[in-house]
């Protein structure tokens, strides 16, 4: 666009025959030059070589008696939420509410994994004392009456800062109260840690290193056949996602410009991925400093994109999430205030940290798994003869089952499932979960 402009100028000028006067063209040559090399800064060069292959382009004979790592799936859901749960790895399902009891008994009915359930406690599920309520809730009514989505509900602007570092804190935190929560049925006594930072963490996650964020109402059309929290660790990733998207500018608008002044002041260096998300200026230098003033740009002049890894699903090292880097980068934005006074949400924070902090080849894209949540879904075709049907144990899986609560009676539904093949693709197109095969 500017290329052009140029152009048009210069075609003026011409008729004009001001095109020969040196000075003119030195400036433009100068002109063109500068804003060339500043674009050019943000260039993504192709690696040398492939830095996030699929996992498995074909369906894998599950390793029911492999090794587990370290981990929990971690649900956001409230008592009306049932859902089957088909994971032999512990969960950990969390809620804004207190559970109840015929929504503790469903699920362990559902499940031979270890489920906790723990309630966020309401007083916490509020405001920080720091924020001024009544400015807040005027900026979340007047975000909702703009039409900003979800702006205008209290309660999604806590979710969004729970899942931004609550989840996540270190355990150095002194603790003051206690929660109760269901351990197969059980109920025992547990602890959430808290101190003079005025925000917790989640105890039952403490002793676990990763974590598979899951939430109500999404649908897997693929086979999961081998264990994601298995190859991301053995493949060295700290966090993986199934969709990408582009965030709602209004929702975040001054986001970017913080976190990157907060990158300045800990001079951390761009990364390719950080590169990828800049959208840079075609403004020429000294000009290019004064977009600075707009509060969606970096001090540069630069803008953010707003593509973000979908957070609804997310695989993450923990240890990724409680480093010195992020904590004090979450205490920043908390202390900030834009929770609450904008609509930050917790996917373009994990994006923006992730892509800032991680190596480009930490991060995964499952490109093999089916998964919809919305109206938004990827859902990859089979790989030709990679469907092991010779396999005892996938045999197995020969019916979708679609939980309906009907009086409390659970029915299922037979589905045949597509069997569309391509080159490039991967996996095996079923609407159930193999990983009831590692129980």
């Amino acid at each position: 666009m500017l290329h052009h402009r140029l152009l048009q100028r210069l075609q003026r000028l011409r008729r004009r025959g001001l095109h020969k006067s040196p000075i003119l063209w030195v400036v433009i040559v100068a002109t063109l030059i500068e804003v060339s090399s500043h674009v050019f800064r943000f260039r993504v060069p192709v690696p040398s070589r492939e830095l996030d292959t699929p996992f498995y382009a074909t369906c894998q004979e599950p390793e029911v008696d492999a090794p587990r790592e370290n981990a929990a799936i971690v649900m956001l859901a409230r008592n009306e939420e049932v859902e089957q749960a088909r994971h032999s790895y512990p969960i950990v399902f969390l809620n804004d509410e207190p559970w109840s009891d015929e929504f503790i008994q469903t699920l362990n009915a559902t499940t031979s994994a270890e489920t906790f359930f723990e309630s966020v406690p309401k007083k916490e599920w509020l405001f920080p004392e720091w924020i001024d309520q009544d400015d807040a809730r005027a900026s979340m009514k007047s975000q909702g009456e703009r039409g900003i989505l979800y702006a205008g509900k209290e309660t999604y602007h806590h979710m969004c800062r729970f899942f931004s570092g609550y989840l996540s804190l270190p355990s150095s935190l002194s603790l003051l109260f206690p929660v109760h929560c269901v351990k197969n049925s059980k109920l025992i006594s547990v602890h959430v840690a808290r101190g003079n930072r005025y925000f917790y963490h989640v105890e039952a996650l403490k002793k676990y290193k990763w974590y598979w964020r899951l939430e109500p109402n999404v649908d897997f059309s693929c086979a999961i056949t081998y264990d994601p929290f298995r190859e991301m660790a053995r493949h060295k990733k700290v966090y993986g996602y199934t969709i990408a998207l582009w965030e709602e500018k209004r929702t975040c608008p001054t986001l970017f410009r913080k976190v990157s002044d907060w990158k300045e002041s800990q001079n951390i260096k761009s990364t390719s991925m950080w590169n990828a998300g800049i959208t840079p200026s075609w403004v020429p230098w000294p000009f290019r400093n004064y977009l600075s003033w707009f509060s969606h740009r970096d001090r540069y002049g630069d803008g953010w994109n707003t593509c973000h890894y979908w957070s609804n699903f997310e695989i993450a090292n923990l240890d990724f999430f409680r480093s010195e880097k992020y904590q004090s980068l979450f205490q920043m934005l908390e202390k900030d205030g834009g929770f609450y006074y904008e609509r930050w949400g917790d996917a373009p924070i994990h994006t923006l940290a992730v892509n800032m902090l991680a190596e480009p080849h930490q991060i995964h894209h499952f490109a093999d798994i089916g998964y919809r949540h919305d109206t938004f879904y990827q859902c990859p075709a089979n790989a030709p003869g990679g469907q092991l049907p010779e396999s005892k144990m996938l045999s197995q899986i020969n019916e979708t089952w679609a939980p309906e609560i009907e009086g409390g009676a659970e029915v299922a539904e037979y589905h045949e499932p597509p069997l569309v093949t391509m080159v490039s693709g991967m996996g095996l197109l079923l609407s159930i979960d193999a990983w009831d095969l590692y129980r």
